[in-house]
């Protein structure tokens, strides 16, 4: 792996136009979009408003196939197992509808799935009658496999679901562990990669996941309002399809019949935001160039020194548990408003997020924390950056 310069740094940040301008800790958020990926979109745009819209796509034909070549690269796979998605969400909910539940059938899902997910499970469980079960924790964090094994055995799920890294905490869970026990137990597998696409190497044939789902906004440094989904060889030969395709997705063949495409693109909408998906691809490239293995070490670096510096400070609780943790850093002042807290952040330009209860309510609760502030650090970060946003904390504790 080729080593991280001090020249490496200046360049990624010379191509972040927004690095100087603040201290960006809300990568898991938006991360700052490099120029490449700016460029991609606002010369597409530019055509469009020149020639047209249908005609501009037309143009950038070669450039759109290349967003399903680099997205699938990225992660191991082919082109023809890649949606372009509006979000990660759009894309975890169509995988969801694919899903062909029956009164009884079992999801199970984790204490940490993202709240996006976790009301889609209740609201099958209501419409469908579809039993939720979430697996148990380990007592330092993280999905109890030996749990999941048992309730594999017992239960024969529809779904196992996993959130890879939780919106609110730097856990990583072991996303491939559990595949393979969805793969022994013969369980249709979700993985929701959404923080971990761009900050750490994804491979789904390890991973052994049925579907996928992932933004390009947050560590892939790409646009908002566009994401991408995974479906397997074994999704496409099963006939899973999305509820609701369009002319895009399906063709059809009779007038009461029709037949859907034969790749992941059954899951896609024929109306896209061209220059959204040229953008992810700059992005996707732009990253794959940096490295992968060399993102995440940097990014766990960076955010271990910032947990750790943080965590020192008197009052200030770290709320990441697991054995491995990633790029996600949260902290709650239990004697402190978590707005305020983030006011005071803001006003010393330090870009961050503060979390509700009611995004991660089960993890809160085992916490006993009301919110949190996630502070999320990338490649593009310096270890200065890190310093200086522990001595703002140090001064907003002596205010307290």
């Amino acid at each position: 792996m080729t080593p991280i310069t001090d020249e490496a740094i200046a360049q990624w940040r010379s191509d972040t136009p927004g690095a100087d301008r603040a201290i960006h800790l809300n990568n898991a958020g938006a991360a700052l979009m490099p120029v490449s990926v700016l460029q991609a979109m606002t010369e597409h745009l530019s055509l469009e408003g020149q020639i047209g819209g249908y005609e501009a796509a037309a143009e950038a034909a070669v450039g759109i196939r290349n967003f399903y070549e680099v997205t699938a690269r990225c992660i191991g796979a082919q082109a023809r197992q890649i949606a372009f998605m509006s979000s990660a969400t759009e894309a975890y909910n169509k995988a969801l509808s694919a899903i062909p539940f029956h009164s009884g059938d079992v999801i199970l899902c984790t204490q940490d799935d993202y709240v996006s997910n976790q009301i889609a499970f209740i609201q099958l469980s209501r419409q469908r009658s579809v039993r939720l079960i979430r697996i148990p924790d380990l007592p330092g964090g993280g999905t109890d496999l030996d749990a999941l094994e048992q309730l594999l055995r017992v239960h024969r799920p529809k779904l196992v679901a996993v959130t890879h890294m939780p919106t609110n905490s730097g856990l990583i869970q072991d996303a491939a562990a559990v595949g393979q026990l969805c793969r022994q137990y013969d369980s249709w597998y979700l993985l929701d990669a959404c923080q971990t696409f761009g900050q750490l190497p994804l491979d789904v044939a390890a991973l052994h996941c049925d579907f996928l789902s992932a933004t390009f906004r947050k560590f892939m440094r790409g646009p908002r309002g566009a994401g991408f989904l995974y479906t397997s060889d074994r999704v496409l030969e099963a006939g899973l399809e999305p509820l609701f395709p369009d002319l895009h997705g399906a063709t059809w063949t009779g007038p009461d019949e029709y037949v859907c495409r034969n790749d992941a693109q059954r899951f896609e909408q024929w109306e896209k935001p061209y220059a959204l998906v040229l953008g992810s691809a700059a992005a996707v490239a732009y990253a794959d160039a940096i490295g992968l293995e060399r993102i995440q070490q940097r990014i766990q670096s960076l955010a271990a020194t910032l947990r750790t510096q943080l965590s020192a400070l008197p009052g200030i609780h770290n709320l990441d548990r697991g054995a491995q943790l990633g790029g996600i850093c949260s902290f709650t002042l239990p004697h402190a408003e978590g707005q305020w807290l983030k006011q005071q952040l803001d006003q010393q330009n330090i870009h961050s997020s503060l979390q509700l209860r009611d995004g991660a309510l089960l993890d809160f609760q085992r916490k006993n924390a009301a919110w949190a502030i996630r502070l999320s650090p990338h490649y593009y970060n310096t270890f200065h950056e890190i310093q200086t946003t522990t001595e703002a904390f140090t001064e907003i504790l002596k205010r307290l």
